[in-house]
């Protein structure tokens, strides 16, 4: 039998937040019954949006394509369920913002009918990588942890490293979520599965299943699961936050530290999220597209915190109303966790492929507290995972000097939001971070169109003088084929007299 012992290396910073996981965790995950209407983005991933193919009107089966990929950065949508395309128009995004994107919206019809031609493969781990990485972008799967990367780009990296360990990150390590710990308590086999494949693809001779030690049931039943395999290790890890970033996770189970603005790819892993090992067993087992996944509904305003199996582009008040309804008026709500999550300013807006979590809180659990001077404690310096100073970083931002912040690490910040956890002086450090890295990104912006605009005005006055010069060869070859024409008249002219 494998030892469940393994040496652990040492990371910096992190906090010991209340984790709050009690009030769902031991929920057996339900499944949402069918809502009225379904608003599916066609950006629900990093990238270019997704193309529709469908109009109003037209009826559509389960796991049918809605929407294809537009180029390699970007991932398909398919429906949820089976129905009638209502129309192809704006609707509130799953976002801070609010703001309206392209969603298509299907009414569904109750039958659940799955398309006819879900073509799952018999033999699956005779697949070749190319294959399985075929069948995962035609799936839709993006990175289902939150950051949405298309997974099948993150599967060719073997073309690109020399890559030998698959790391799959099962630490969950926000607050209130528990939807991967109750994926993996119950269907560890399945992501077993997806994770054997998801290393074929890779070509990785060496996976780590990483899951914080406050989950011991998920740990017992993914061990269970991975005894067969003697290339697959589960590694319990510290329950500290933020381990489960993918950087500071590979550098607690290799001793090897990315390297800055790197990926974990140039040091030889790659980290997949353990609900995009579900979703890949799905797609390439049983051909079925990525259509729904968990999300943990929490926080002390729901009435009855569950776990729950959510269509995409189900609005997510079907969720709270699947649980309850509120006991009071939240004064926060979160996609996501607590920590890195985003507010959302409704809950009109649809659940997507990298919304893991519905978290409405009270005044009581965001316990706000007015900012104040900050008292050079250095409890951010101490507690930062990237061994950054975020009081200096904050401090510059404030001055308007972003090129120092940008110097003094500012793009290496994993926005953990460790430092305002632990400020005393309640000091929002993480929201100038956000703040400067997208006036930073604006900036660029403005000069790649500056540069643009340039390159593009430099080249229409090159084919202007192109077409001049083209010009004044053609009137001189014109006046020389008259000089011509006349002198031959004029030849003639003088034969004949």
């Amino acid at each position: 039998m494998k030892s469940n012992l393994r040496k652990l290396f040492k990371v910096r910073g992190g906090v010991h937040p209340d984790d709050r996981k009690s009030l769902n965790a031991e929920f057996p995950i339900e499944d949402l019954p069918l809502p009225d209407l379904l608003h599916i983005p066609l950006q629900q991933h990093i990238g270019a949006p997704a193309e529709p193919l469908v109009r109003r009107g037209e009826t559509v089966a389960k796991g049918q394509l809605l929407a294809r990929c537009q180029g390699a950065m970007s991932a398909p949508v398919h429906a949820p369920t089976s129905g009638r395309i209502m129309g192809v128009g704006g609707y509130p995004a799953h976002h801070a913002s609010g703001l309206s994107v392209r969603t298509i919206t299907l009414k569904p019809d109750g039958e659940d009918r799955w398309i006819d031609d879900l073509d799952p493969v018999p033999e699956p781990f005779l697949l070749s990588p190319e294959a399985i990485a075929e069948r995962v972008a035609k799936a839709g799967i993006v990175g289902m942890g939150g950051a949405t990367f298309p997974s099948a780009v993150k599967l060719n990296l073997r073309n690109r490293y020399d890559l030998h360990t698959l790391v799959i990150n099962g630490a969950e390590c926000e607050p209130y979520l528990t939807c991967d710990d109750r994926l993996m308590r119950e269907q560890s086999e399945d992501i077993m599965n997806g994770i054997l494949l998801i290393a074929r693809a890779l070509g990785t001779t060496q996976v780590l299943i990483a899951i914080e030690n406050n989950k011991p049931d998920a740990q017992a039943a993914m061990r269970a699961a991975a005894a067969k395999h003697p290339q697959v290790d589960v590694v319990g890890i510290p329950t500290r936050y933020p381990m489960g970033s993918e950087k500071h996770m590979v550098q607690a189970l290799t001793g090897k530290e990315t390297p800055a603005r790197g990926l974990t790819a140039d040091i030889g892993v790659v980290v997949h999220n353990v609900a995009t090992a579900l979703a890949v067993y799905e797609a390439v087992f049983h051909g079925r597209p990525l259509i729904s996944r968990i999300m943990t509904v929490s926080g002390e305003a729901v009435s009855r915190p569950r776990n729950l199996r959510v269509l995409l582009g189900t609005p997510l008040q079907n969720l709270v109303d699947h649980c309850g309804g509120f006991t009071e008026e939240p004064v926060r709500l979160i996609s996501g966790g607590p920590m890195m999550g985003q507010p959302l300013p409704s809950i009109r807006v649809p659940a997507v492929k990298g919304s893991n979590g519905l978290l409405a809180l009270t005044e009581k659990e965001v316990r706000a507290q007015p900012e104040m001077p900050c008292i050079r404690c250095a409890s951010c310096v101490s507690v930062c995972p990237c061994g950054l100073v975020p009081l200096e970083m904050a401090a510059n931002i404030r001055a308007g000097s972003l090129d120092a912040s940008v110097s003094l690490g500012l793009l290496d910040c994993v926005a953990c939001g460790s430092c305002s956890y632990i400020c005393p002086s309640h000091i929002p450090l993480v929201h100038y971070f956000k703040f400067a890295k997208g006036e930073l990104a604006a900036r660029q912006r403005a000069q790649h169109k500056q540069g643009e605009t340039k390159r593009l005005a430099e080249a229409r006055t090159l084919r202007m003088e192109e077409i001049k010069r083209a010009k004044r060869e053609a009137m001189a070859k014109r006046k020389k084929a008259m000089e011509e024409k006349k002198r031959r008249e004029a030849e003639a002219a003088e034969a004949e007299a």
